[in-house]
């Protein structure tokens, strides 16, 4: 209840605003179901005590910044409904707080608050479906979904969140470092990376003739391999869009490598469609975990006219193999520079990739552009 401002000692109920919830079916109303309200409880380690206007003027928050701190955090409207806790309060708190001791903008705070929403909406997302609801079939005839879920729940709450705390102390560790590094401030932000896309062909035919249980198999298939190999070399997975993955390098040469290593791997998987790959190395922005800018969308333009089971380079990422020495600038000269070590009894350089120039080309929106074709040199 709030004072009114006729000043008549009266009071008025306060205003509606349109605010996100969180509760466990992110519909326009909290669930009533016993189960769920149970789970929320459990998970959220809390009571629901406020509605979200009580809830930010417990935490001393503006109900304009509160809505938009909850919107950005991917959480449906409720109204006035009592459906938020302690922990929806301290994370108002904690917010603003970054905000008024000069730590971060407010736009930069509700940036925070929406990577954060989103990325964890995916991983939770995943976990109910792919993780939770497989286990939670019930193990003995007669049992309900019901009866195995809450303890099970119980048990896995505190692994998964110790282990998420983990990951995400590892990675921002890793990031950090890479920040650090840079060689100055327009560098943390605008940088010169090599960006890669990676495209099943014909996936858009496969998803008429797969049963959709199939399909979805293939599309993890593809995703874990990808991700995995991206890792594995050195590069950061961007995202995933089903039948294509975005993956950047801070070099050119492991771009390249993971490149023909998807080929190569994903060639030898009879279930697998065709790969093609295209990259480009230039400068690129950084937002909220995602790459913009003209050599993203190089690289994405590269695969679409990259051939089956290839792998297409801009000239950009060409001159940089070339420069680091990883790639000869001409067979030609290679051919040369081999039979001369050799006939003076020494060990001719040893190139990593070819690459071979192919037709130049007109690209949407980016001009005319001559690709290169990157392979693998044999040993």
């Amino acid at each position: 209840m709030t004072v009114d401002d006729a000043g008549d000692g009266g009071t008025v109920e306060p205003p509606t605003y349109p605010t996100p919830h969180h509760v466990v079916d992110h519909t326009a109303e909290p669930s009533d179901d016993p189960l769920a309200i149970r789970l929320e409880q459990l998970i959220l380690g809390a009571d629901r005590r406020y509605t979200p206007f009580q809830a930010a003027r417990t935490a001393g928050v503006s109900m304009e910044l509160a809505s938009r701190f909850w919107r950005a955090m991917g959480f449906a409207d409720i109204g006035q409904a009592k459906a938020l806790t302690e922990a929806d309060v301290l994370a108002l708190r904690r917010l603003a707080g970054l905000v008024e001791a000069g730590l971060l903008s407010e736009p930069m705070a509700v940036q925070v608050a929406r990577s954060t929403g989103q990325t964890t909406a995916r991983l939770a997302e995943w976990q109910i479906d792919s993780f939770l609801e497989g286990l939670t079939e019930p193990p003995e005839p007669g049992m309900t979904r019901t009866e195995v879920t809450y303890p099970l729940v119980e048990l896995l709450l505190p692994e998964l969140e110790e282990f998420l705390i983990y990951v995400w102390r590892r990675q921002l560790a890793a990031a950090t470092g890479r920040v650090v590094q840079a060689a100055d401030d327009e560098e943390m932000v605008d940088r010169r990376l090599a960006v890669g896309f990676a495209d099943l062909v014909g996936f858009t035919r496969l998803t008429r003739r797969l049963e959709e249980e199939e399909l979805g198999e293939l599309v993890e298939a593809f995703e874990t391999t990808c991700a995995d190999l991206v890792a594995a070399h050195g590069g950061r997975l961007i995202k995933t869009l089903g039948d294509e993955v975005l993956y950047c390098a801070d070099d050119a040469g492991t771009a390249a490598e993971i490149a023909l290593r998807l080929i190569e791997t994903l060639g030898h998987d009879d279930t697998m469609p065709s790969l093609r790959v295209g990259i480009a190395f230039g400068t690129v922005t950084t937002r909220m975990g995602d790459v913009f800018g003209t050599t993203v969308n190089l690289a994405s333009r590269l695969t679409s006219i990259a051939p089956k089971d290839a792998v297409l380079v801009d000239g950009a990422l060409a001159e940089e193999l070339t420069r680091t020495g990883d790639a000869p600038v001409s067979e030609t000269g290679a051919a040369e520079e081999a039979a001369r070590a050799e006939k003076e009894g020494e060990e001719p350089p040893a190139y990593r990739f070819a690459l071979q120039p192919m037709w130049q080309r007109p690209v949407r929106g980016l001009g005319v552009v001559e690709p290169w074709q990157l392979s693998r040199r044999p040993s």
